[in-house]
């Protein structure tokens, strides 16, 4: 290792105490805070569509593309389920309950998410922006219809509406489609009244609304801290990049605190 290049220790202590002087923090989180939990991130190694294209040979962006939802739900609701699966019974991991465990110190913590596997709110987070919705409430796509559901084992693919029979979806993001605007209305809100510290969490960073506010944040002197095993775009831009698991990094980092005792 370089000696100019702090060790992961002194990194771990240096967040650990901008976090201590912090009241507000906000985490921006993908699908490699989940991967402690047993879930496959989407993209790269040992990803769930790390091939470039579906045994329907589209791309994986257009099988879950709202445009491919409305002429062919099956192959949409093929991919979703595989997704869904591949969530089915995961639990909290360490990094999502040390989140929600900073709760009982801190004045504001918001989670801004990116993942629709519901393991943030099962950890017990209570201000969380789903960006991308979740798979575990379902909407009729031609009456009022919703519903919440534990998991889709033994329905019917695509499912069907019990009051009109129309097809149903979740209530997730698809490639193509808007932004809920009131999610992102709640998050801009938020931010706008300010955060003492920034984490970016298991995130490729590719969306800008995900890496904006990061930027945002570095750029106006609050600490940012990434953690993911791997370097990102946000990398250089942060105060401090803990290339470790979210689980082992959050972990270490809020034992260092010396406010209560986490478990992990």
């Amino acid at each position: 290792m370089p000696a100019n290049l702090p060790s992961i220790e002194a990194t771990l202590d240096a967040v650990a105490g901008h976090l201590g002087q912090a009241r507000r923090a906000l985490f921006i989180t993908g699908a490699g805070i989940s991967a402690d939990s047993g879930l496959p991130t989407y993209r790269g190694v040992g990803g769930l569509y790390a091939s470039e294209a579906t045994a329907d040979g589209l791309r994986i962006e257009d099988a879950l593309s709202g445009e491919v939802f409305a002429l062919r739900p099956d192959i949409t609701w093929k991919y979703l389920i595989q997704i869904e699966e591949s969530c089915r019974g995961a639990q909290p991991n360490a990094a999502h309950r040390a989140i929600a465990w900073l709760e009982s110190y801190l004045d504001r913590v918001m989670v801004f998410t990116q993942n629709v596997d519901g393991l943030h709110r099962a950890a017990g987070s209570g201000e969380i922006v789903e960006i991308h919705g979740n798979l575990q409430e379902l909407a009729c796509t031609a009456c009022s219809h919703q519903e919440a559901v534990a998991d889709m084992s033994g329905r019917e693919i695509p499912p069907r509406c019990p009051v009109c029979g129309a097809v149903l979806r979740p209530k997730v993001v698809l490639f193509g489609e808007a932004l809920p605007e009131d999610e992102l209305d709640r998050f801009i809100e938020a931010f706008q009244e300010g955060f003492d510290i920034v984490f970016s969490i298991g995130t490729s960073s590719v969306f800008p609304y995900i890496t904006q506010p990061v930027v945002l944040a570095a750029a106006s002197g609050i600490p940012t801290v990434e953690i993911n095993p791997l370097r990102t775009q946000l990398s250089d831009i942060v105060d401090f990049h803990v290339p470790l698991g979210a689980a082992e990094a959050m972990t270490a980092i809020v034992r260092r605190l010396g406010v209560g005792e986490f478990s992990g």
